[in-house]
């Protein structure tokens, strides 16, 4: 089979690897608008459910992808208001990797494998792609090939809140929520480690704070200065980093993508083309690389393109329904997070933690139990034994 697949994100690599890998005949080519080495953002975060996904899907990607990943244990809210700073705290723990480097391990294993990768190389019409038996659009949020069609039914909501993605040279070992009131009101960053010395800073406030605190007439340079100053704190002093490998990082609102449907003849959307999630999840990398594995899986199940097409919506849209559910209700709360951010930072988190619904009714107990730093040590005792025990089910990989 002749497969396209625009764009060279993790959808659209690991598309082109998990077909391949099932199918060695493919001929597979991928074309990405951006130079080589280019990316956005900073990090990505994943639990152990997708590194079991990845090590059963291609062991050999997965365990670059293990070895270039770094643990963070705990989750930290701070809140800085008028009587000082409050923190509380979520157990768990989970996985994060530059992103940078994810691209990189994906893009030489699909070479490795016979892929034609193609960077440097903007689709702007479908007409303009060679002849091919199957297109994916895997080419993000904003997606040329979607945008083509209104078969798919897009519909894009965007949020109110402004954000920015940047980097940073504090390196958190937690992942930290940290919350600072200001003369404009409340501004919060979501932080974790992405590589040795790096962490990744995600800065979001509502759109009065942003105006207030003249976030939209600043530079950039200027908006990130004052960011540092604001955050001094929790940054100990450390500096926020703006340019990643591509160009420096700008404030956007959120886009909220949902699709009636996830094909239209044989041009199929995967990844965020076909869904976006809030980055207050966390997900949006392992729906992506879960989409290409199905994807793929049902290009191998079915002879008939459209039929397997049909298998691969009919599945994924069912299984995104409420994923995208919880992301749209984690965006809307984090719009209105100065109608909880006044009741303490215990109370405070513990409304975080159950923003989605759908919490056990022993949740407030075990949340108040975690503030104990007892409880916390021995939680982490025991997330250690249970990564060693995953780590040597799937053969070797990460367990510290």
């Amino acid at each position: 089979m002749r497969i396209v697949c625009v764009g060279a994100g993790p959808a659209g690599l690991y598309f082109a690897i998990s077909a391949k890998l099932r199918n060695a005949g493919h001929q597979i080519t991928v074309y990405d608008r951006d130079p080589p080495a280019a990316t956005y953002g900073w990090g990505v975060v994943y639990w152990d459910d997708l590194l079991d996904v990845l090590y059963h899907n291609d062991p050999e990607s997965a365990r670059e992808i293990a070895a270039k990943s770094v643990l963070w244990q705990d989750q930290e809210v701070r809140v800085h208001g008028p009587d000082g700073e409050q923190t509380a705290y979520f157990g768990g723990y989970g996985y994060s990797m530059s992103r940078a480097d994810l691209l990189d391990v994906l893009t030489r294993r699909a070479v490795e494998l016979g892929i034609d990768v193609q960077y440097g190389h903007r689709v702007t019409d479908l007409s303009t792609l060679p002849e091919a038996d199957l297109v994916v659009a895997a080419d993000g949020a904003s997606s040329g090939i979607r945008s083509q069609s209104e078969a798919f039914g897009t519909r894009i909501e965007v949020g109110l809140n402004p954000y920015i993605w940047l980097g940073t040279d504090q390196e958190f070992r937690s992942f930290v929520f940290s919350f600072e009131r200001t003369s404009a009101g409340w501004i919060w960053f979501h932080a974790y480690p992405s590589i040795a010395g790096i962490s990744t800073c995600i800065v979001e406030c509502s759109p009065q704070t942003w105006h207030g605190l003249g976030l939209d007439e600043l530079d950039r340079e200027q908006g990130v200065r004052l960011l540092e100053d604001i955050f001094k704190r929790p940054l100990d002093g450390h500096r926020l980093i703006s340019r990643s490998r591509g160009a420096p990082a700008k404030w956007q609102r959120f886009a909220h993508v949902t699709n009636e449907t996830w094909y239209d003849g044989t041009t199929v959307l995967v990844g965020d083309a076909a869904h976006t999630t809030h980055f207050t999840l966390g997900s949006g990398t392992r729906l992506a690389i879960i989409d290409a594995i199905v994807l793929a899986h049902s290009l191998k199940e079915y002879v008939d393109v459209e039929e397997a097409l049909r298998e691969y919506d009919r599945h994924r849209r069912a299984e995104l329904h409420p994923v995208q559910a919880a992301s749209r209700t984690s965006m809307k709360w984090f719009e209105h997070v100065d109608q909880y951010v006044d009741r303490g930072a215990v109370s405070f988190a513990h409304a975080m933690s159950v923003r989605h619904g759908g919490q056990s009714p022993w949740h407030l107990q075990l949340h108040l139990a975690t503030q104990i730093a007892a409880v916390r040590t021995a939680r982490r005792a025991f997330a250690s034994g249970r990564r060693w025990y995953l780590a040597r089910r799937r053969g070797g990989g990460k367990d510290d």
